[in-house]
């Protein structure tokens, strides 16, 4: 994965702080703002960043691009010059939408313990940051939401009014409405410790380095627009992670823009970011994310009759043991054998079509076998002499 992280070679686009941190500065939080060709937007959110309050030295900057051919890195660059802590940018070929991988870049060349994720249209309020470091929790990620400012009044936010905060006070009632039933339903997930709950926007998000780090970050095969938020609650919920809202004590300011290309406002069953959502058997520490995966890498048991001759062909000599727990299971099918029920993607390989149960079909998620089983369409399937396809085809 070629990107662009710390340090920035010296060029044009070069981006370093005006003036150094102290050694002794310890930064609490890293705030990761996503962009991409919109600088105008880019330029305000900026500005609302530097006049954070309370967390002087405390905070840095990574503007993540996802390869703006515009004037988008000078901005960048200039921005730096003007501001005494660190900011740098992250950036890549574009090639679709795709946030993930923006994020996990912004991630890599950050190194504070706690990250905030933004976006570049968004304004954020002079606590905003002071904020989300006070109420921070070990093991719990923090769900935000956004305000949506319409185009008329998006047009009036100039520095005086992101100087000044007024721009808080142009919140329409109907954002403020919406904004306090969020807060009122956080309220209730949390009476009744709701695992998934509320829900992830990536414009307003608060999670420890650490737990983004145990799922792999965000998972990059999610390309063009939605649901990586939910795939990455979704893992971190696997993980232990709890989740608690951030609206009782802050939000921050969408500024209209017209919508991206991929924009997906109520994503449907064809939608291929959905559909891969909800493609059963994914692993919560994922394969494509801060750093790739090999197969070498995951936890693999294999059970069943490994010492058929099929077995010993397509094993190798490999996964006949897992030293922690095992996130995939192969499963060499015989009468009576049955998954374990502990791996996160079972991979079913099968003889004899006889030795196979109803329930055993049920508990696959990829199945391995030359010949046709009834009822197993909703199966990724694979022919024997692509057993090592199929293991390629966990995510």
């Amino acid at each position: 994965m070629a990107i662009s992280t710390t340090p920035i070679p010296r060029t044009r686009h070069s981006v370093r702080p005006r003036r150094a941190m102290s050694r002794k500065t310890e930064l609490a939080a890293a705030v990761l703002i996503s962009t991409y060709e919109r600088p105008e937007h880019l330029q305000r959110s900026l500005l609302s960043v530097s006049l954070q309050q309370g967390v002087a030295g405390k905070f840095e900057i990574v503007v993540t691009d996802d390869g703006s051919q515009d004037e988008t890195a000078d901005l960048v660059a200039d921005f730096a010059k003007s501001v005494d802590f660190p900011v740098q940018l992250t950036t890549h070929k574009h090639a679709g939408f795709q946030l993930a991988r923006c994020r996990n870049e912004g991630v890599l060349a950050s190194s504070a313990p706690y990250l905030l994720f933004v976006d570049g249209d968004l304004i954020l309020p002079p606590d905003f940051v002071a904020q989300h470091i006070k109420h921070r929790l070990p093991g719990i990620a923090m769900a935000g939401e956004s305000c949506y400012l319409p185009e008329d009044t998006s047009t009036l936010v100039d520095e005086q009014a992101i100087q000044d905060a007024r721009f808080m006070q142009w919140i329409p009632a109907s954002e403020q409405k919406r904004i306090a039933s969020k807060r009122f339903n956080a309220r209730i997930y949390k009476f009744l410790r709701a695992k998934a709950l509320p829900r992830f926007k990536g414009g307003n998000i608060g999670i420890w380095r650490e737990d983004y780090e145990r799922v792999n970050g965000y998972d990059q095969n999610f390309v063009g627009w939605g649901a990586e938020e939910d795939d990455l609650q979704q893992r971190l919920s696997k993980q232990g992670v709890r989740f608690r809202s951030s609206l009782n004590w802050t939000t921050n300011c969408h500024m209209w823009h017209t919508p991206s290309p991929s924009f997906a406002p109520k994503l449907t069953g064809n939608s291929t970011n959905r559909s891969y959502l909800r493609q059963p058997g994914r692993l919560s520490i994922c394969r494509k994310g801060l750093r790739m995966r090999s197969l070498e890498e995951l936890a693999i048991q294999a059970n069943g009759n490994t010492n058929s001759p099929t077995a010993q062909q397509l094993l190798r000599g490999r996964f006949q043991s897992a030293s922690k727990p095992a996130e995939v299971e192969l499963l060499f099918a015989e009468r009576g054998s049955r998954f374990t029920a502990k791996a996160e993607c079972n991979v079913l390989i099968v003889d004899n079509s006889a030795h196979v149960t109803k329930k055993l079909l049920r508990q696959a998620h990829i199945l391995v076998a030359d010949k046709p089983i009834q009822g197993t369409e909703e199966l990724r399937q694979y022919p024997r002499h692509q057993f090592e396809e199929a293991l390629e085809s966990i995510v």
